[in-house]
């Protein structure tokens, strides 16, 4: 009897999943269990307690939470499919194992609460678990950092019930670290902030590429660098300014993004979503982006149509009806409206487009068009990036026979529209190649 190629590339990922399983399993015990006696025997290990934690109930039953990640920990391996998917999540594993030991030894500190004598079956769970942790692996919480991790794939295969409840374990889970007393608060907050740093840099989808940058991007670079080094002088400044290094990191990242790393830093799919991990590491400049929409979106129309249908606006927001939308925004995720289509393909905010990326984004919004009459080509005000594509889309039409008249029927709908002279540069260079294409035999 053939197997069908399903079959075989779910043997394949079993295969595979097993070998990771192989592989992590002794190398989280011994790893984990030999940096805690090395632990015990120091003597600068400190702890940092926060005052109204003596108030935290010990709950013995949230051990069985608690003991049930090591299961979840091996599931995780085989429910993964596709390759590339379970080789991510193996690394992610790994790399949650290395880092969250190098924390330990670098920073060594110890749980400080006594725990109660718990007897029945919570208590032999209690015995089990002090037989091989000793309370000195303590920040990054392993167990936190694995919450994480576990949870976002469980969620990528679960439909909407099973997935509330496995949310709803998960966050069990993650609350179970505390009422065991296993952990401190300290412990929690920068195991999730690993978790999360983990996830973002080892994506599940797409990869890291690097292009080279224009020379305007590259002074954007030092304004957003020069942003993110005031936050982190800030937060060094004062011994509770920690929470600074969360804008400082996000405006960092998004001055990679401008040195090169393009689109790919928001980790933005082709149906408008960011990555949970994407939306956590930079939030504070995402909400700083939806603030400046807001604000300098106060006295612009949502969108003007510009030809037979074709509208150009900013991101919309739920009371938009058009039948589809070409969403060219790297920084906003998608919203519940009222759209039939929503597309994305994800451009740079404030830097003309590649000339490659204008004829991408031209081919999906003929493709759009051929089955709906009605599209929005957005971006975050409606005024550059997308007028960039609404005027290459012209010209390659016929709706318009030069940048010129393209840019004037745009700015006669639309007299916000600010296009750069790099803008009509590269339009130029698309509007060349049209009329190439059209006199070659």
């Amino acid at each position: 009897m053939v197997e069908s190629p399903l079959m075989q590339n779910k043997c394949s990922l079993w295969k595979q999943g097993l070998c990771w399983l192989v592989l992590l399993g002794p190398l989280f015990f011994f790893s984990y269990g030999q940096v805690n006696q090395f632990t015990a025997t120091r003597h600068d290990v400190g702890s940092v307690v926060l005052g109204w934690e003596h108030a935290i109930p010990f709950m013995p039953w949230t051990i069985v939470p608690y003991w049930s990640i090591d299961l979840l920990y091996g599931i995780s391996l085989f429910i993964c499919t596709s390759k590339q998917e379970l080789t991510r999540h193996g690394w992610r594993l790994l790399a949650a194992s290395l880092i969250a030991c190098l924390g330990f030894l670098l920073f060594p500190l110890r749980y400080t609460f006594i725990r109660p004598e718990t007897q029945g079956m919570f208590g032999w769970l209690f015995q089990q678990l002090e037989q091989f942790d000793l309370p000195y692996n303590q920040a990054p919480s392993l167990h936190i950092i694995l919450t994480w991790l576990l949870w976002l794939r469980f969620r990528q295969h679960l439909g909407k019930g099973a997935g509330l409840l496995s949310g709803a374990w998960f966050l069990l889970i993650a609350a179970s670290v505390i009422t065991t007393w296993q952990h401190h608060v300290i412990d929690v907050i920068s195991g999730f902030v690993v978790g999360v740093m983990i996830s973002y840099v080892i994506p599940v989808e797409g990869r890291w590429r690097w292009r080279r940058p224009s020379a305007h991007a590259l002074l954007l670079v030092m304004k957003y660098c020069a942003g993110g080094l005031v936050f982190l002088l800030a937060a060094l400044w004062r011994s509770q300014g920690f929470i600074l290094l969360w804008p400082a990191v996000a405006l960092l990242v998004v001055a990679a993004g401008y040195a090169g790393l393009g689109v790919s830093v928001f980790q933005k799919d082709k149906n408008g979503e960011l990555s949970l991990s994407a939306r956590w590491l930079l939030f504070p400049y995402l909400a700083g982006a939806w603030l400046s929409k807001k604000w300098f979106s106060r006295r612009i129309a949502l969108s003007n149509v510009i030809y037979d249908g074709m509208a150009l606006g900013r991101f919309p927001d739920n009371t938009v009806a058009q039948a589809a939308v070409l969403d060219l925004t790297a920084e906003f995720h998608k919203i519940s409206c009222r759209t039939k289509c929503w597309e994305a393909y994800p451009m740079m905010d404030l830097v003309a487009p590649e000339i490659q990326s204008i004829r991408q984004a031209v081919a999906r919004l003929r493709r759009l068009r051929q089955g709906h009459k009605s599209v929005l080509v957005c971006c975050a005000l409606g005024l550059s990036r997308s007028a960039t594509v609404v005027a290459a889309w012209l010209l390659s039409e016929g709706h318009a026979r030069s940048v010129t008249q393209a840019v004037a029927l745009i700015k006669s709908r639309r007299p916000q529209v600010v296009l750069t002279p790099a803008h009509i540069q590269v339009l130029e260079r698309f509007s060349r190649e049209l009329q190439c294409h059209q006199v070659s035999p």
